[in-house]
């Protein structure tokens, strides 16, 4: 390369730097006035809240001109707002503009799945109501979107639907961008034989209207050319798009025709051309997210200050209306303090006395019920001191008897034994009632009574104490033992010898869980 290009080169390369930098503040003021009429048609179709379809019209085109900042969340939020005004109108035209909208957000998102389903929605609304150019439009978007996923069979299908149905209403614009839209399937199939038909056709309806549209066709035929090696015509076509490009300053067209004269350029080995291409590819590039980025800035900054301007008008005139009422409020709030303090101090007061009133008959009832409960402890301890006098009363009563009997029946068994005596039959007739009497169990009945009442859970207790269990005649002597009896005592009461008595505690002892050194007698009072 010789020093002319290159100067030419840094010339071209200065000039694409310094004007569209122009071109960004100068598109930032221009956008930030277009929001303002944007605005005020949207107040003035509030104004009459009856024309409904008025008011949604200017959500829609406040939601177009966020969309086409880049500032997607606010442009659905129009569009949203657009859709409630239009309420169960969903077959309006004006419905499947919105629906078709949000779609194009979602495309634009990459969430290719909820763009379908509004697409697909639109579609439907639009053969319902015959209205073909909702549903040639619903249909490329179809299309669009399968084709950026790739599915090129759905993608041609939709974009042939869309195309016969602008052929049918004779739009040429429809026409021309969507055997644009085909050809580029075409050429993503890589058959690019086709993908050229279908650009020129797009192409015949562009041709010299100074558009993005142009531009855009040239640099795809230019594409097809590389692609097909004839790098000449690459060349030629690619330039012209960037001539065009220039005189638009579409800073998007500028990006692509440079970076496809490097691709250019790269296949034919001129690599410094390629390069150079490249490099301003990659400025135009920056200028535009760069433009963008303050485009959206400018204008969600004009959106904040005009929102806050409101507000601050909102606020001065509430102001303005709080302050005529603040005085007789005022008044009105310091008489009703004045009076709930009065009422309050006299509440407070007869609350405090009732309350001091029901302390003291608290206080009484505690005192009498504390009094009642003395008295039936002290009458229960009597009672239970009576009854365990009684019962050891019954004990001795019943050892005496017993012991009594006994003697009685042995001295009438030593006199039935002589045989010289003529009253025999009937001492042992007697005998054999005394044995009867000392058999009956009605006395170990009452006493079985009066010992659970002064003792309720002993047998319960001993029993479960015991792995093994115990018998009827070794619990009576556990109860026994609880009364303290010596063992003499319990011999009288029992009809046995004290031996015997001591044999049935050593057995007693050894079913119960008793340390050696501890006395039975201890460990049943215990118990």
């Amino acid at each position: 390369m010789g020093n002319h290009d290159k100067a030419f080169l840094i010339f071209i390369w200065i000039g694409c730097c310094l004007f569209p930098c122009l071109g960004i503040a100068q598109t930032a003021t221009e956008n930030q006035i277009a929001y303002f009429p944007l605005k005020e048609q949207l107040e003035k179709a509030k104004e009459h809240p009856e024309n409904t379809k008025e008011i949604a019209q200017a959500y829609l085109q406040l939601g177009e001109y966020y969309h086409s900042l880049g500032l997607f969340s606010e442009a659905t939020e129009q569009y949203n707002l657009a859709l409630e005004q239009l309420g169960t109108s969903l077959s309006d035209k004006l419905f499947i503009t919105l629906n078709n909208n949000i779609g194009k957000v979602y495309l634009s998102l990459g969430k290719y799945e909820l763009a379908e389903q509004h697409f697909t929605e639109s579609l439907l609304a639009s053969r319902n109501l015959n209205y073909d150019l909702g549903w040639a439009t619903s249909a490329g978007l179809l299309g669009a979107s399968h084709e950026k996923q790739a599915e090129h069979k759905d993608a041609l299908e939709d974009q042939l639907q869309s195309l016969s149905l602008f052929e049918k209403l004779k739009d040429s614009s429809g026409i021309a961008l969507t055997n644009e839209n085909i050809g580029s399937i075409y050429e993503d199939l890589e058959e690019y034989e086709q993908a050229h038909q279908y650009f020129e056709k797009a192409y015949t309806f562009f041709e010299g209207s100074t558009t993005v549209e142009e531009t855009n066709v040239l640099n795809n035929l230019g594409d097809i050319y590389r692609k097909t090696s004839d790098y000449e015509e690459a060349l030629v076509f690619t330039t012209r798009s960037l001539v065009l490009a220039e005189e638009l300053n579409d800073l998007h067209q500028l990006e692509s025709a440079h970076k496809d004269l490097s691709k250019t350029y790269a296949l034919m080995g001129d690599y410094e051309k390629a390069h150079s291409h490249l490099l301003l590819a990659s400025e135009f590039n920056n200028q535009m997210i760069t433009s963008q980025n303050s485009d959206q800035l400018n204008v969600l900054q004009t959106i904040f200050e005009t929102n806050k301007k409101e507000a601050e008008i909102e606020l001065l005139k509430e102001q303005g209306k709080v302050s005529k009422a603040n005085q007789n409020v005022l008044w009105i709030a310091l008489f009703a303090i004045a009076a709930i303090l009065t009422l309050l101090y006299f509440y407070l007061g007869r609350k405090k006395e009732a309350k001091i009133k029901l302390q003291e008959y608290k206080q009484r009832m505690l005192k009498a019920e504390l009094e009642k409960k003395a008295i039936e402890e002290k009458n229960l301890q009597r009672e239970v001191q009576l009854k365990t006098s009684s019962l050891s009363r019954y004990s001795l009563h019943l050892s005496q008897k017993n012991k009594i009997l006994l003697d009685l029946s042995t001295t009438l068994t030593n006199i039935a034994s002589r045989k010289n005596m003529n009253t025999s039959e009937k001492i042992k007739t007697l005998v054999k009632e005394i044995d009867h009497n000392l058999q009956e169990e009605n006395e170990w009945d009452e006493f079985m009574s009066f010992f659970k009442e002064i003792h309720p859970e002993f047998i319960k207790k001993l029993s479960s104490l015991s792995e093994n269990s115990l018998s009827p005649a070794e619990l009576r002597l556990g109860m026994l033992l609880r009364l303290n009896l010596s063992s003499k005592e319990i011999a009288s009461i029992l009809r046995v010898t004290p031996d015997s008595v001591r044999v049935a505690r050593y057995r007693l002892r050894k079913k119960l869980p008793i340390d050696q050194k501890e006395e039975l007698v201890n460990f049943m009072v215990d118990l």
